[in-house]
């Protein structure tokens, strides 16, 4: 619904909007900052940097390991290469339905609806990676762990596009649900779009100062339609609103996804992994300097010369190595730093935090026990445990990540003709890897426990008797994300394939020649008992 703050009123501007929401948004924009400034700086800089800034050196490397540690387990995890992470799936009691007014056998309908939808995951897997959507969902896992926050924007072109938390507001409602969002983008002039610049160079004609700038900030408002269900958005330069940018996408179909690591109940915005253990990281790396600064001081060698005695600290400065010269070794003593011992507690801080942070990040050395013989099981159990324990952000990611992509990739191919029009009270998609693929079997392990199962209780006959194999094929293939046409036979040609068999084994045998000497005759008889004139 429109009110003094919507677009709907026309009260306030793209621009108005991002600053009356910046307010709320700082207190994440600094602790953000703080968790990149001890992992990776560059992820989110102290605002108004260049490329010629020098950004924060951290005295430990344990944040930035972690961060692409986790980063490449996570895109591993949600989008696996050559493979679907969504599954269309039609819902069973509709299924039936249409297979009852089609007159067709329900399970053999099944496995022609899920041969049809496997085609549509594909098309979609195989569209991601030709626009290279991997690279830029990479970066937005990164900003997730580290910032908790980014926002993916994927263009009618089919480009993945992402924004930083320093580049974007929103407003939620107390739901969680997005109300708006307004990016902010600082562009040259020279590579404005021909409708922004007309604008541009419309405002600043008559102002000399104006017309010396070379950025020009852009403002794109997405804002939830007050008529109805879906979003609605448009681009604002100098608060006119840029011709021919106005759009509209129905409920779901939203090509601008805010994503976050995880959530808090009341907040507009995420919490990400690295503050969770900000203060292992703030320790490990005090502990790292309190280390690094007393190797320092350790390895400078000054050696003290006792003025009373008989050894010239001159010679002995500049005597070279093998010189031999006048004095006493009495005279001589080098300078030790008699703190080893305190530094063992500060070794030992950071070797604990060290193990944390390890454990916190799924990084591989902290998951085997110290030992001279591990087996890979075990590894793959503890493994797996650890995996799990992100069970709560696999669903965060399923829902605010997988399935907008899922829906929104699917409904933009669908518009260009690339895929059909799928119903969206009848299809749904199912997002089959991350939680799924980790803390629960899949449909292929299901299906294979299945089998085993009816082996082990009643024997392999049974399953002769009792399993379609024809649709346990085209199942397994589905869950495999395998393309079966032309590599499975339908049931007729297995038919005609057996018939054909059996024909050959007759003929083997001797029974062939018989057999068209019977039909040979049958023919002759026929021909004979035909009416003159007429035909049989």
């Amino acid at each position: 619904m429109a009110n003094s703050e919507t677009p709907g009123a026309r009260k306030v501007t793209a621009a108005g909007r991002y600053m009356s929401l910046e307010t709320y948004r700082d207190p994440f924009l600094r602790r953000a900052r703080d968790a990149a400034r001890l992992t990776i700086p560059g992820i989110m800089p102290e605002d108004g940097h260049s490329g010629s800034t020098t950004l924060y050196q951290p005295y430990q490397s344990v944040g930035a390991d972690g961060v692409n540690n986790l980063t490449a387990k996570i895109l591993l995890v949600l989008f696996p290469p050559g493979e679907p992470f969504v599954r269309h799936a039609v819902d069973d009691f509709v299924a039936e339905e249409i297979a009852r007014k089609a007159g067709d056998n329900q399970e053999a309908f099944r496995a022609k609806i899920e041969e049809a939808l496997g085609k549509i995951d594909r098309a979609l897997m195989t569209k991601m990676e030709r626009v290279g959507a991997r690279k830029t969902l990479n970066e937005a896992i990164a900003h997730a762990i580290v910032t908790g926050n980014g926002l993916l924007h994927i263009t009618p072109e089919f480009k993945f596009l992402f924004y930083g938390l320093d580049k974007y507001v929103l407003k939620r409602d107390s739901e969680g649900n997005v109300i708006d969002i307004v990016v902010k983008q600082c562009l040259s002039r020279a590579t404005l779009p021909k409708k922004v610049r007309e604008i541009v160079e419309g405002k600043t004609s008559d102002d000399p100062e104006l017309k010396k700038d070379e950025t020009v900030e852009l403002y794109t408002w997405i804002y939830r339609d007050p008529d109805g269900d879906g979003f609605k958005a448009h681009q604002e330069v100098m608060d006119e609103v840029v011709p021919g940018t106005k759009h509209s996408y129905p409920p779901g179909k939203c090509p601008w996804i805010p994503i976050r690591w995880v959530q808090v109940s009341g907040e507009d915005y995420g919490r990400g992994r690295v503050e969770e253990y900000l203060g292992d990281l703030i320790s490990l790396e005090e502990a790292s300097k309190a280390i690094v600064t007393f190797g320092a001081i350790a390895s400078k060698a000054v050696a003290l010369v006792n003025e009373g005695g008989t050894t010239d600290k001159e010679a002995l400065a500049e005597a070279d190595p093998g010189d031999i010269i006048d004095g006493n070794a009495e005279d001589v003593t080098w300078l030790q730093v008699e703190k080893a011992y305190d530094f063992q507690t500060v070794a030992a801080i950071a070797e604990n935090c060290l193990k944390r942070l390890q454990k916190a990040f799924l990084m591989g050395d902290s998951v085997t026990r110290d030992a001279e013989r591990v087996t890979a099981e075990e590894i793959r159990m503890v493994f797996n445990e650890l995996q799990q324990g992100l069970g709560g952000v696999y669903s965060q990611q399923a829902e605010e990540l997988q399935r907008p992509i899922a829906e929104v990739m699917t409904w933009q191919m669908a518009k260009n003709g690339e895929l059909p029009k799928l119903p969206d009270d009848t299809v749904s998609p199912q997002i089959v890897t991350g939680l799924d693929g980790l803390g629960r079997s899949n449909d292929l392990q299901r299906l294979d426990m299945l089998l085993v199962g009816i082996v082990e209780q009643f024997g392999p006959e049974v399953v002769s008797q009792w399993i379609n194999v024809g649709d346990y094929i085209v199942r397994r293939a589905a869950a495999l994300g395998i393309d079966t046409s032309g590599l499975v036979r339908t049931a007729e040609e297995v038919a005609a394939a057996q018939q054909q068999a059996n024909m050959m084994s007759l003929a083997e045998k001797g029974v062939g020649p018989g057999l068209n000497l019977v039909g040979k005759l049958a023919t002759e008889q026929n021909r004979q008992e035909a009416p003159e004139g007429g035909s049989a």
